[in-house]
């Protein structure tokens, strides 16, 4: 069990059968009355945000969450298949619960999985990942004097808007969490 006083960022707690993560959080004392803390915490199933007061003390039920590095080895329809780097136990994850990471996902990635009582909960990809440019439509030549941007298509399937500069062929390191281009790269 776990009081509403030992809240930091990102302990997991169960509430209404749900897992959330705390995400920020203000202990309050009023002049008058009892103390209380206030929070927003994320759904860690479904990503969702909410805010959440409680009494000062309150206890709740904290979680344990087990982070595993995992090794992406390939697509099976529905899922994905990745290897534990340790133990070399393979796990099928479907590819609604991936979300959109699957997007910047290639063979032989390694991914920071966190499972729940053995259930895949999340996935975290690198924070950034460089991919080679399968499509990209040919740059206008003189349209470099504002930070206009195209559409290109990475190998995993994305699309992303890059300068016009990026042409087909070349590798791009991508931002997974915003899905936004950072540099090209030189491989």
């Amino acid at each position: 069990m776990i009081t509403s006083n030992d809240f930091r960022r990102g302990v997991v707690i169960k509430l209404d059968g749900d897992l959330f993560s705390v995400v920020e959080y203000q202990h309050v004392k009023p002049a008058r009355g009892a103390a209380f803390v206030r929070t927003k915490l994320r759904n860690v199933r479904k990503g969702g945000v909410i805010d959440r007061t409680f009494r000062g003390g309150e206890k709740l039920e904290d979680v344990r969450l087990e982070r595993r590095p995992m090794q992406y080895l390939y697509d099976e329809g529905d899922s994905l298949v990745f290897m534990d780097t340790e133990s070399f136990e393979q796990l099928s994850i479907d590819k609604e619960a991936i979300g959109d990471a699957i997007n910047f996902l290639k063979e032989e990635d390694i991914v920071e999985i966190t499972l729940y009582e053995d259930a895949p909960i999340a996935i975290e990809p690198p924070l950034s990942v460089v991919l080679k440019v399968v499509y990209a439509e040919p740059g206008l030549k003189g349209d470099t004097a504002t930070n206009v941007l195209k559409p290109v298509k990475v190998e995993t399937g994305a699309e992303v808007k890059v300068p016009l500069f990026i042409n087909e062929g070349d590798f791009i390191k991508i931002n997974t969490q915003t899905g936004e281009y950072i540099e090209r790269v030189n491989k």
